[in-house]
């Protein structure tokens, strides 16, 4: 048996990257597995991959209230319920302060934190009248200051914030509401970053494994791992938490 059999999870921003690797996990592990991204279409391709008995793509723009609710009620109509939230969806819009635009504010804002409130916010109806329920968000290393991306590092130091009232406010109906921080992870997003920076691809994950104790980089596989974990019922009695996976670049 796995550890999600009869357990239906929500993975936004799953079609590729950190969410697709969660995604994977969590199938293997025997949830029905709803894969949401802006893209229908890719979210659809990343559900087929999975080889899960049951799983979807479905589109959804987390930062629109009437999308994040018509997905969510899309899921539990043809997975059959909702036990598992894992809010992943993120995008980057890196720059200096002075640099930086409203836009490029508000679209990092409206993505990460008001995406995650928005989901959480629609799950707990499902999870408070069921009594059970577990919502992991993503936060990262970013979240305690990192150059050139003051909306990112308020988003997701946000992110913490919510986890930790979400987990007051909702641990008395049974739900769990825990946080993974990931440190650099080998994703489309970061190589991303390099050629922003005019950098080659693997030196720039050369020097970010160089920069831990592990002298790795991370891979989507060490989030997922993660996120598995505070999902199960072994963790039942954790709640509040954000968890760093970072190959130990804060010690």
């Amino acid at each position: 048996m796995g550890r999600f059999d009869e357990r239906v999870a929500i993975i936004t921003g799953a079609a590729r990257g950190i969410g697709a690797g969660t995604a994977k996990r969590f199938a293997e592990e025997g949830a029905a597995v709803a894969v949401l991204d802006l893209d229908e279409g890719q979210a659809q391709a990343t559900a087929e991959s999975l080889g899960a008995t049951k799983a979807v793509g479905v589109g959804c723009n987390v930062a629109e209230e009437s999308s994040v609710q018509a997905a969510v009620d899309r899921v539990v109509e043809e997975l059959g319920g909702l036990h598992v939230l894992v809010n992943n969806a993120g995008i980057t819009r890196d720059n200096l302060l002075f640099r930086m635009t409203v836009e490029d504010w508000d679209s990092v804002m409206a993505v990460h934190l008001r995406g995650a409130f928005l989901m959480s916010r629609a799950a707990q109806k499902i999870f408070v009248e069921q009594k059970y329920g577990k919502i992991v968000n993503t936060s990262s290393t970013s979240a305690n200051g990192n150059r050139g991306q003051a909306n990112y590092s308020a988003a997701k130091a946000g992110i913490q914030g919510l986890t930790r009232t979400l987990a007051l406010e909702l641990g008395p109906f049974g739900v769990n509401v825990n946080a993974i921080a990931p440190g650099f992870i080998a994703t489309d997003m970061t190589d991303d970053t390099a050629r922003r920076l005019k950098m080659d691809v693997e030196e720039f994950r050369k020097l970010s494994a160089e920069a831990n104790p592990v002298k790795r980089v991370g891979s989507p596989e060490d989030i997922a791992a993660a996120a598995a974990f505070l999902c199960s019922d072994e963790a039942s009695y954790i709640t509040g938490q954000t968890l760093y996976v970072d190959g130990g670049a804060r010690i």
